[in-house]
C-alpha cells in the first residue's frame, strides 16, 4: 500500500516549470509585432474606407441639397402665384353679386359654431380660444375661402414650414456623422504617424496625399460649414471624450424619428378622421375649420354659385389659381420625396459607417501613443509552462502599445515553439487591449 501512497508525490515532483529563454521571447515578440502591425494596417484601411464612403456621401448629399433648393424655389414660386391670384379673385368677386356676400355673412356664424362644436367634442380643451381665432380669421376672409378651397393654401404653407424644419434636423444628423468620421480620421492619421516605423513600406506608399486630405465639401460649396451649423447637443460627445458609437446611434435615431413623423404626417393628411391630427391643426391654423363647410347650408349655397361663369376674366383667374395650387402640391410632394431619399441614404450610410467603426475605430486610440520601452509596440516579457505529464497551459505576460501588461494563458496544445504561438498571443493581447483599454475609456 505504501508504494501506491507515494505515487502522487512522485508525480508532483516530476512536474516543473519551464521558462522560455530570452532569445525565444525576442523571436515571439518580433513575430507578434508583425501581426499587430498587419492588424493596424488593416484597421487603417478600414478607416480609409470610411473616409472614401463619407466623401462619396458628401457628393451625393450636395446633389440632394441642390435638388431640394431648386424644388423649394419652385414650390414657393407656385405658392406665391396662387396667393396673388387668390387675392385678385377675391377682389373681383367682392363685386360679383350681393347674393354671395349675403350668403357669406350667414355662412360665417354656422362655420364658427360647427368648428367649435367639433373641437369641444373631439379635443380636450381650448375651444374658447379656437372660437375667437376662427372668428377673427373669418372676418378677414372672403367667400373665396369657401369656393376656392382656401384651406389648401394654408395647408401648403404649413407643410413648407414643416419640411424646412425637417431638413434642418436631418442636416444636424448628417453633421453628427460627418464630424464623427472626420474626428476618427484625424486621430487615425496621428496614429499612422506614430506607427510608421512598424508599418510596411508598400503600405506607406499606398496612401496618397489627396486621399488623406480634408473632406472636399468646400470645393462643392457645402452650405453648412462648421461655423454655421447649430451647436451639437451635449448629450452626444465625440469618441475621444466618451463613446464614439453614440454619435452614429444618435444620428440614426434622429433620422428614423423624422422618417416616422413624415409617415405619420402623410397618413394624417390623407385621413381627416385622425382626431389628434385635426385638433393640432385647428389649434395652429384656423383655416382648417373651413372643412366644416359641408355642415352649413348657406356655405353650400355659395359653392353652387360660380361668378366666373359669366366673367371670362374671373374664369381665367380661377383657372390660373387652381393650376398654381396643383403645381405647389406637386413640388411639395417632390420635396418630401427628396427628404425621404436623404433620410434613407443617410440611414444606410450611417449603418455601414457604424459597422466599420466597430471593427476599425480602435486605431484612433493610438493617436497619443507613447513608447517608453525598447520593445516597441509588442513585447512578450515572460512565458512559462509546466513540463512533465500532460501538456499544460502556457502563461504569458505581454506589453502592448503603452498599456499595462496583460497576463493570460495559451492552450497547452499550442507549444511555445509552434510558429502559430506568437500570432495567438498577439491576437489575444489585441482583444484584451480593445476591451480593457479602448472600450473602458
Amino acid at each position: 500500500m505504501k508504494p501506491l501512497a507515494l505515487l502522487p508525490l512522485l508525480v508532483l515532483i516530476s512536474v516543473t516549470e519551464a521558462l522560455l529563454p530570452p532569445e525565444n521571447l525576442k523571436q515571439i515578440s518580433e513575430d507578434g509585432r508583425r501581426y499587430i502591425a498587419a492588424q493596424f494596417e488593416n484597421a487603417l484601411s478600414g478607416v480609409r474606407q470610411m473616409k472614401i464612403l463619407m466623401d462619396q456621401t458628401g457628393q451625393e448629399h450636395q446633389e440632394i441639397l441642390r435638388s431640394l433648393e431648386e424644388t423649394k424655389r419652385n414650390k414657393e414660386e407656385a405658392l406665391r402665384s396662387a396667393q396673388v391670384y387668390e387675392q385678385r379673385l377675391s377682389d373681383a368677386q367682392e363685386i360679383c353679386n350681393d347674393t354671395v356676400l349675403a350668403l357669406w355673412e350667414e355662412c360665417k356664424p354656422c362655420l364658427k359654431q360647427s368648428c367649435v362644436r367639433f373641437y369641444s367634442k373631439t379635443c380636450r380643451s381650448g375651444s374658447g380660444l379656437v372660437g375667437r381665432q376662427f372668428e377673427e380669421f373669418l372676418n378677414q376672409s372672403s367667400p373665396l375661402s369657401i369656393s376656392m378651397n382656401g384651406d389648401k393654401m394654408d395647408s401648403l404653407s404649413r407643410q413648407d414650414e414643416q419640411q424646412h424644419m425637417s431638413l434642418e434636423d436631418l442636416e444636424d444628423g448628417y453633421s453628427m456623422v460627418e464630424d464623427s468620421v472626420d474626428e476618427l480620421f484625424q486621430h487615425s492619421i496621428k496614429a499612422f504617424a506614430q506607427m510608421k516605423p512598424f508599418v510596411s513600406s508598400p503600405f506607406q506608399q499606398s496612401f496618397s496625399a489627396p486621399l488623406w486630405g480634408p473632406f472636399p465639401f468646400e470645393r462643392l460649396n457645402f452650405p453648412f460649414t462648421r461655423h454655421t451649423r447649430r451647436e451639437r447637443s451635449a448629450l452626444f460627445d465625440p469618441f475621444f471624450s466618451g463613446n464614439f458609437e453614440s454619435l452614429f446611434e444618435a444620428a440614426k435615431k434622429m433620422m428614423e424619428r423624422h422618417s416616422q413623423l413624415a409617415e405619420q404626417g402623410a397618413e394624417g393628411r390623407g385621413n381627416s378622421t385622425d382626431d389628434k391630427m385635426v385638433c393640432r391643426e385647428l389649434r395652429r391654423n384656423s383655416a382648417g375649420c373651413l372643412r366644416m363647410k359641408e355642415k352649413c347650408e348657406k356655405c353650400k349655397e355659395i359653392l353652387a354659385i360660380d361668378c366666373t361663369r359669366s366673367d371670362q376674366m374671373q374664369g381665367n383667374l380661377k383657372e390660373t389659381f387652381e393650376e398654381s395650387i396643383r403645381l405647389s402640391e406637386t413640388f411639395t410632394r417632390q420635396y418630401e420625396d427628396l427628404l425621404q431619399r436623404f433620410r434613407e441614404k443617410m440611414l444606410n450610410t450611417t449603418t455601414v459607417l457604424e459597422d466599420l467603426s466597430e471593427q476599425y475605430g480602435w486605431v484612433s486610440k493610438l493617436a497619443n501613443l507613447t513608447q517608453s520601452d525598447k520593445g516597441g509596440i509588442f513585447q512578450v516579457s515572460t512565458a512559462s509552462s509546466s513540463i512533465g505529464g500532460e501538456p499544460s497551459e502556457t502563461t504569458v505576460t505581454v506589453n502592448l502599445f503603452d498599456s499595462e501588461p496583460f497576463t493570460f494563458s495559451v492552450p497547452g496544445h499550442i507549444h511555445m515553439e509552434d510558429p502559430k504561438f506568437a500570432e495567438l498571443v498577439a491576437e489575444e493581447a489585441l482583444k484584451r487591449f480593445k476591451k480593457e483599454v479602448i472600450e473602458a475609456a
